[in-house]
Parts: C-alpha cells; structure tokens; sequence
C-alpha cells in the first residue's frame, strides 16, 4: 500500500489518497509518510468483520480512532472511523474521539438506496448484506484484497468475514436526516458548537470519557419494561 500511495501522489498530484486500514500511530506514520491525505481507522471491528477471530489482528474502535486522530492531527491529515458504527450515539462517540467522518457500511446497507433486493424472514423486511472478507464477496472478485499469489499454496480461501441481512431501514432521504440530527442532539448535550470546538475540548481534556461498566451500560438502555416497540423516526 505504501507503494500504490507513492505512485498514486507522484502520477497524480492533485489527487486526494486515503489510506489504510490503521489502527496505531506506528501504522499511520508510514502511510502519512508514503503520502497519504487521509487516513482509514479501524481494523476487525465491522459487524460482518471475523477478522480478529480468524487472524488475531485488530484493535477497540476508541483507543484506535483516539490515538491515530491524535497522531494524524500533527501532520493535519483527518481519519475516517471505519467499523463499528451502530446508531447516531456511535457516530457521536467517533467525532468526538478525533475522526473527521465516518463509514457506515451495515447502518446504510438496509436503505432503499443500498443494492440488492428485500426479502421477508418471520415477517420482517430485509435486505442482505456481507462483508468483503465473506466467501460469497471474494468469489465475486474480492479475494483479491486477501490472497497474494495465485499458487496452489495461497490459493485457499479464508473468511475474515460474514454474510448476513440487515432490517429494512426505509429510504435515506428520511433516514440521513434522522441520523444527522441525531448527532445534532448529542454535540448539544455536551455543550459544543462546531467539530472544531470539540476536538478542542478533547486536547486540552475538558472532554474527558468513562469506562461504563456492565449495570451502567444496562441502565443507559431500555430496561424494566414488560415489551416495548422501538422506532428510530
């Protein structure tokens, strides 16, 4: 990768290149140095991703997107948060942890907008959706990304992710306004104004997080109600 990138900057000077994926700031250094504009954060970490099963490599979604944006900020290039995105509460969390933008991969792949077709299971609408690393991607090609040399002995497929549907989320003309205000609301709990007021906040520790612990992160959630229905707008 660090070759591509070179190549990429010495071709194509106005070109804007992201890097990665990364997860220290050892990793980030060498592809800043290679060139890189911008730089991927995350590592085994998606909902479809088996890679820290299968591989032993990856690293927590916060430390990573902490420490590289931390790290990154010093030569001014951003991050984007890749993986792990659940809910506006998460996309929250990522800016607030340095990262410029994020991806949301499984928050989108039920949306209208998202290829493939519904289906119904126990009647609810689905589409599906997989990862790059499952054996159903790399037979369409994206083997290429996990296997290096076409030879007998690195010819084997392993999976380093899964295949699997996500709920019906509607059309994203509906749906994206959800989750920016979403985010809107968050930023406003925490009394900040701008990206930049709060990546302030976060270097001179006025911002600080905790480590909730398993009563806590219960009790942050619906509890102590005999059924509920759950509606996101």
């Amino acid at each position: 990768q660090i070759d591509i990138v070179k190549h990429l900057k010495a071709s194509h000077e106005k070109l804007q290149v992201i890097a990665g994926n990364v997860v220290t700031p050892a990793q980030a250094l060498r592809l800043i140095q290679a060139g890189a504009d911008g730089l991927r954060v995350g590592m085994g970490i998606g909902s479809i991703c088996t890679t820290q099963e299968v591989c032993a490599v990856g690293r927590a979604q916060a430390s990573a997107v902490f420490h590289v944006a931390k790290f990154a900020r010093k030569y001014g290039v951003p991050i984007l948060a890749d993986g792990g995105i659940k809910s506006t509460g998460h996309i929250t969390k990522a800016l607030s942890l340095g990262a410029s933008c994020v991806m949301m991969g499984s928050m989108l792949a039920g949306t209208d907008e998202a290829p493939g077709e519904y289906f119904y299971q126990d009647g609810v609408r689905l589409k599906r959706y997989r990862g790059m690393g499952s054996i159903e991607a790399m037979s369409k090609g994206s083997d290429k990304r996990y296997v290096w040399e076409n030879n007998s002995s690195h010819s084997i497929k392993v999976a380093q992710g899964v295949s699997g549907a996500v709920q019906d989320k509607g059309t994203m003309q509906r749906y994206i306004p959800y989750l920016t205000q979403g985010v809107r609301h968050g930023m406003q709990d925490a009394g900040m104004q701008s990206l930049n007021q709060v990546w302030e906040a976060l270097y001179n520790d006025t911002l600080r997080f905790e480590i909730r612990s398993p009563a806590a992160q219960k009790e942050g959630g619906v509890h102590g109600l005999h059924s509920y229905q759950k509606r996101l707008f």
